[in-house]
């Protein structure tokens, strides 16, 4: 099972403590619009001595309902779902800035870590997880920590270092994703041809790829143009 990294001060710490023995029960609340990964999440839960289910949600309203409702220790939250994860994370923290929100995806890039961290969860695992490993996540959490696996952290620690495209070149990235010529494009966005060139020879830097094909591919894999 791979150990959550270490990283430096603000903006993330993700500092591990191993789990006591004695333990308190952990009160949860899990949103995701999947059936399937409901029930099996919920037979696992049951499984664990130290856990208990209060509630389910398959959307953002709802699972902003059963928190406010249930009060659980943590709000174990998909990201894809109706209504968007990352708004129900953000309104439920609004309201209760104490909250501890764990997110449970699929998703791996580092903008979509990113995002979900910055809306105000204190753990992001992949649905790939390992039971063990979901289960010293919540315990983390609940002790006040942050949890983020090796890998996820590696990504992110590379988010920081290198450049981050503005808006405006995140929308032209979605476009040129889409397979638009920079014709379509400029009609689109409401701009030149010739400002279109120039935005998209600066997403070809700060990506560090040399067309737009790769920029596409590099895209994807971080999540860039995650619509949620």
């Amino acid at each position: 099972m791979a150990q959550p990294a270490r990283l430096g001060p603000a903006p993330y710490s993700f500092a591990l403590q191993e789990p006591c023995l004695d333990t308190p029960t952990i009160s949860l609340v899990i949103a995701d619009d999947h059936p399937l990964i409901l029930a099996g999440i919920a037979t696992l839960i049951a499984s664990e001595p130290g856990l208990v289910l209060l509630g389910q949600a398959v959307d953002a309203d709802g699972a902003v309902a059963q928190y406010e409702r249930l009060r659980p220790d943590v709000l174990l939250v998909d990201l894809n779902m109706p209504g968007s994860g990352l708004e129900a994370i953000a309104r439920v923290r609004a309201r209760h800035p104490q909250a501890k929100v764990v997110i449970l995806t699929t998703y791996e890039g580092d903008e979509d870590v990113h995002r979900g961290l910055a809306a105000g969860a204190a753990g992001y695992l992949l649905k790939q997880s390992a039971f063990d490993e979901i289960v010293l996540c919540l315990r983390q959490v609940v002790r006040h920590g942050r949890y983020l696996p090796a890998g996820l952290a590696s990504k992110l620690a590379a988010r920081i270092h290198s450049s981050a495209l503005s808006r405006r070149e995140l929308d032209i990235l979605a476009h040129l994703s889409a397979g638009k010529s920079n014709k379509l494009i400029a009609r689109d966005a409401g701009i030149g041809v010739g400002t279109v060139k120039y935005h998209i020879n600066n997403i070809l830097s700060k990506l560090n790829v040399s067309s737009r094909t790769e920029a596409a591919c590099v895209a994807q894999q971080r999540g860039l143009l995650h619509p949620y």
